[in-house]
């Protein structure tokens, strides 16, 4: 954990915009390289973008902060219902 504390510390702007996540993370998750011809993506795209303007006009977020409110709370959201089919 103190590594992974340390690279998020580490990184800045010009190292997250070239870093491609997808490719990235679908090391580990194979899904996020082959979703991309199975899903409607416009359609969740879409409803995504409504709640990032409602988040930046409610509650007065830049365009980055919502996103990560946005993410930390479908995180939670994935999170709280695995802990509960567990149960």
């Amino acid at each position: 954990m103190k590594t992974i504390e340390e690279m998020i510390q580490n990184v800045n702007e010009k190292n997250v915009d070239q870093v491609n996540w997808t490719t990235a993370w679908s090391k580990k998750y194979p899904i996020l390289a082959t979703y991309q011809t199975e899903v409607d993506i416009p359609k969740y795209s879409n409803q995504l973008r409504k709640l990032l303007e409602d988040l930046k006009q409610e509650y007065h977020y830049h365009e980055l902060d919502a996103m990560l409110v946005l993410k930390d709370i479908l995180y939670h959201e994935w999170k709280d219902k695995k802990e509960v089919v567990k149960k």
